[in-house]
């Protein structure tokens, strides 16, 4: 079996577990029709007033470099596993990654963004 058939039977068999999880789900899960349940919730309170309004941009900007160091992360772990197998390409190319990152945030730095005011 080459490769190309062998993902394409994994692709497959992915699809159709997904869909028969989700039709088994849709079978057997129990149905109830109430008005409250299209209400939104929260804390069984209600809510008053509207339910928009506006955030500072601040908290997104910090939402933003913490995934982006939360992926840095997630990227490092497995790196330090196979450092050694990788040899010196393997560290100048962490390097690279890293050093785009620490500019990433010197720039946001510089900008101002984490200041919180």
């Amino acid at each position: 079996m080459n490769n190309l058939s062998l993902f394409l039977v994994v692709l497959l068999a992915g699809v159709i577990l997904v869909i028969a999880g989700l039709g088994i789900a849709i079978l057997l899960a129990p149905k109830s029709f109430n008005l409250q349940k299209g209400e939104p919730y929260e804390c069984g309170i209600p809510t008053r007033g509207t339910s928009w309004m506006q955030f500072k941009v601040g908290y997104y900007l910090y939402a933003i470099l913490y995934l982006m160091f939360d992926v840095e992360t997630i990227f490092l772990f497995p790196w330090s596993t196979v450092v050694r197998s990788l040899g010196y390409v393997g560290l100048y190319s962490i390097l690279f990654f890293i050093i785009i990152l620490g500019l990433g945030l010197a720039y946001a730095w510089r900008k101002g963004v984490l200041k919180w005011s």
